[in-house]
This record gives C-alpha cells, structure tokens and sequence, in this order.
C-alpha cells in the first residue's frame, strides 16, 4: 500500500504556483483549477499534493519546477529540521556558511534570516494548498457526483483538514502571532489579518477534534494517509504546549486524547532502529509504533530535504563511518550531535544511543564547524531490514519515511501531564518504564519524574524526550516548554555563539515573521525583532 496516494502528484502543478518576484505573496490560483476539480478523480491528486508539499519543494524529481521561489529553494521538512534542531543542543552543522544557517546554530536569526523565511512561505503554501482543496470540496460542490464519489471525497476534506492545521501549528509553534486565511480568503483582495497564537490555538483544536471524528480509523487507512489518531497526536501537543501558546496549562486534555491514541491498538516497535530505516513502512498501523508518517522514496517522492538530508547529512566518509552502513553512496558530512545528547544517556544500556565515536571528541571545542568534535549519528539509514541499500542517494534520494507521529512521543506526553498535574502517577510510571524497558534501558521511579533537578522542574521528561525523539524535529519545542531554549536555566556548548555556552534572550524563543511579509502585510508586526 506504500505511498499509494503519491502517485500522482505532478497533475496539481497546474491548480497552484507560488509569485515568480518575492516572497511576500501568497500562491496564486489559476483558471484551470475550476476544470481540475470538474473531475471526482482529480481529488486525490490534488490532495496527494497537500501530502507532498511536506517533503517535496516542487513538481519536479528533487524539487525541479520548484512551487515557491525561495531564499534556499529547499523543501518543508529540511526546512523545519533546521529550525527546530539546529539551535538547540542536538546539531552542530559543518555547513555554517555554506548552507547560510550560521544565525540558526548560534541563535542570532533576525527577520532577514533566509531559513525563517523560507519556514514561513512554506507553512503558508501548504496552507494555501489546503484551503484550495477545501474551496473546491464543500457539499455544494461535489454534489453533482455520486454517492460513493462524495463519501470519498467527504473524507479527503477532513485530511484536508489535517493537513492545514499541521502547518498551522508549525506557524504556531514557530512564529506565535501570524496571519490567518481560510479557504473564504481565495480570490480576495483582503490581506489576511493577524490572529494572535491563542486564538489560533483554539480555532485548531476545534478544528482537530471536529475532523478527527470524520478520518478513517487505524484499520481503514490506506499507507500515507492520516488517520483520525493523527489529529489525536496533534491536540495532544497543543494541549501539551498550551501554555506556551498563551492559552492555559491543558495537560488534562493532552492526557484525554494521548489515551485515545493509546486505546486504537497501536504497540511499541520490538527493535528501535527499524523505525528510522528504508523499511520503516512496515512498522505504521495497528500493532505497529507510527502513526502517521510523511512518505519519501526513491521513485515517487524524491526529496533532497526531508530523510535525504537526515541520512546523507549524518554520514561522513573522511571522519566518520563508511556511509554504506546507512546505505548512504553520497555522504554529505553536514552535521554532528553536540556533546550534551550522549551525555543523556547510558551508552552502553541503551538501544537509542546510535552514535559513532570513533576518534571523535564528544565536544565541540574545536568549533562547530569542525568535523572532528561531536559524536556522528547513526539512527536514519536507508537499508531495508535484510540490509541492503534500498535506493541510489546520488540520483535519487533514500527510501526511507519521516515517522512524524508515533507511540513513544504518546507516552511520554501522557506520562509529563500526569507528572504535571499529580494524576495517574501509576499509569505514567508504568508506561515510561514499558517504554525504557523496550528500548534496553533501566527502569526509573515516580520520584525521578516529578523531580525538580539543575533547577528545571520535570526535568526528567526534557532529557528522556532528548533520548527517545533527538533529531525528529522536537526538541527546540520541547526545550522551550521547559523554560531552558533560551536564558540561563540550561546552557550547551555554543549556545548563544561562544564556547562554553551564555544566556540567550527570551526573544529568541520565537521566531519573527519575515520582514519581507512585514512589509507587504501592514497587518503583522513583530513584537520583539
């Protein structure tokens, strides 16, 4: 069933196209939408193209006829991968220049930063995509078709949906206060208004647990599509960060709808590392760990961002592994793990510890740029489960898919809101323990997660969270709900540009709109840049 509703992505470079001069636009319809969704059949094409739009940056092989003309020109996923992890005590990047993500690594960004734009636009153009989707599915729409033609595309409405509050949270989560539009803004002149991040928050969560009753349950959803346990996953980390958002401490509901994901018959993976491989396709779905992952293959959906840049970026031939045993025939050397994430954990009782040592220093005294500090990573991998390279990295990309949600990431959000609010201690033990044990590593105590340790109450869950799901794009939200991105509470190696790490400013924990959109949108300000 693997990437069965990407087949035809390249049919939609027709509904949409991103300004050819700046990046201070929304992508424009043209008139041939209203021909394409003539045709019940050309649904799913177009929502095959909100899918991709995550990992692919154009209609292209590798994003050729790119859909936004952009600073880096690089797709969704290696986009947000840089801004979520590259800051943050999980990367050190050797490209500091060479890939313009210096102000990412030291913390220093401003509103021209060239990764936070392209963030941005990209949030936006999926955005776009959506409500294009939505404009063209409503009852009235569709009604001319037949039963079973609408019952179908009824259902592709509420991925649809999905779809768009994903991008949405990322905008949320990144950027706080943002401009808003729904599908009633195509064909407007209005520019859309600012909505501040609590009440975006609420209009997703209305939004996730309405379409989250109309998605396909675990059983009846075809591989590459969301199930409604995906809007589950993605309440539960609104709720977990609510008050991030401004919008009240919520960890009762994250708590609600975790065990929701928990009671659809989903089951840790029996091996760690086959969910980071070429055949992690096998481990979605009822009795498997992943909940929802983004597709990306050799064939279908070739990326140069997303998995590709996971899997090639780790590898280093010159001071590194051999890259083939990731499967890799192009390594990249792009970046390490700064020295504070091996520290996390037990390296020798512990299944997550997938790092290469080697001659390497576990710091980075040297620099971030230099090659021989910082432990490589060996956790993506594009062999398949019998080990053999599952695709050419040279021409074509890995074969392997990003696991955006899955059932560890439940248990510990489960487990941190019941520490939070001193409810279902029992449950929560219970489940870091089952999840530790799976993965070969000791079993801990209530008291360990409700300790308040260097300072950071629940400090537990910022460090297992750190071991569990490093460099799966969690960690710079994950810091900042602990209070420890930005200040002095938690201080890594190169925080802030200097050696030894220094307090960054508050500001930084949000990103700020581009000043390009600032200009063309006199509706949005930044508060802080």
């Amino acid at each position: 069933m693997k990437k069965i509703i990407y087949i035809s992505t390249v049919f939609v470079v027709f509904i949409l196209s991103a300004c050819s001069d700046d990046l201070n636009q929304y992508p424009h319809v043209r008139e041939t939408s209203q021909s394409v969704f003539s045709k019940p059949e050309n649904y799913v094409s177009a929502l095959a193209k909100c899918y991709a739009s995550y990992v692919t940056a154009g209609q292209e092989r590798g994003g050729g006829d790119a859909d936004l003309s952009s600073n880096n020109g690089y797709d969704y996923m290696r986009c947000y991968f840089n801004v979520q992890e590259a800051g943050t005590d999980e990367i050190g990047s050797t490209w500091i220049e060479g890939d313009n993500i210096g102000n990412l690594t030291y913390m220093t960004w401003d509103a021209n930063d060239p990764w936070v734009a392209d963030m941005y636009y990209r949030c936006y153009y999926t955005i776009s995509l959506c409500n294009e989707f939505l404009k063209n599915a409503t009852d009235d729409k569709i009604s001319a078709f037949t039963d079973t033609e609408q019952t179908e595309i009824k259902v592709y409405r509420e991925e649809a949906r999905f779809l768009r509050a994903l991008a949405y949270y990322h905008a949320l989560d990144l950027f706080h206060d943002v401009a808003f539009a729904n599908e009633s803004h195509i064909g407007s002149s209005t520019l859309p208004e600012r909505i501040e991040s609590a009440d975006l928050f609420n209009f997703l969560t209305t939004e996730l647990k309405d379409c989250s009753e109309k998605m396909n349950d675990v059983d009846n959803c075809d591989y590459g599509r969301a199930p409604r346990a995906a809007a589950w996953m993605l309440l539960a980390r609104l709720y977990l960060n609510a008050e991030v958002y401004e919008a009240g401490a919520k960890y009762d509901s994250c708590m609600i709808y975790t065990q929701k994901v928990m009671d659809e018959g989903y089951a840790l993976a029996s091996d760690y590392s086959t969910l980071f491989n070429a055949d992690n396709d096998k481990r979605v779905g009822r009795g498997n760990e992943i909940i929802y992952p983004l597709v990306v293959d050799g064939v279908n959906v070739v990326s140069w961002g997303a998995t590709t840049y996971l899997v090639c970026g780790q590898a280093d031939q010159d001071y590194g592994y051999d890259p083939l045993e990731v499967g890799c025939g192009s390594a990249w050397g792009m970046f390490r793990v700064r020295g504070e994430i091996p520290a996390l954990f037990d390296m020798d009782n512990d299944d997550r510890a997938m790092f290469y040592v080697g001659d390497q220093s576990q710091f980075m005294d040297n620099g971030v740029d230099d090659r021989t500090g910082g432990y490589f990573v060996r956790k993506w991998s594009n062999l398949t489960d019998d080990g053999e390279v599952a695709s050419n990295t040279v021409s074509d990309g890995v074969n392997t898919d990003f696991p955006m949600f899955r059932l560890a990431d439940a248990y510990l959000m489960y487990a941190e809101s019941a520490a939070r609010t001193g409810t279902n201690m029992t449950e929560a033990v219970s489940l870091v323990n089952e999840l530790r044990t799976n993965r070969n590593a000791a079993q801990v105590s209530e008291s360990e997660l409700i300790a308040t340790t260097d300072g950071i109450p629940y400090k537990f869950f910022m460090d297992e969270r750190g071991r569990e799901l490093y460099w799966e794009c969690v960690r710079r939200t994950d810091l900042i709900r602990f209070n420890s991105f930005t200040g002095d509470k938690y201080i890594w190696q190169w925080k802030g540009g200097v050696k030894d790490g220094k307090s960054v400013d508050s500001k930084f924990d949000v990103y700020p709109i581009p000043a390009a959109e600032i200009s063309a949108n006199p509706n949005l300000y930044n508060a802080d840049y």
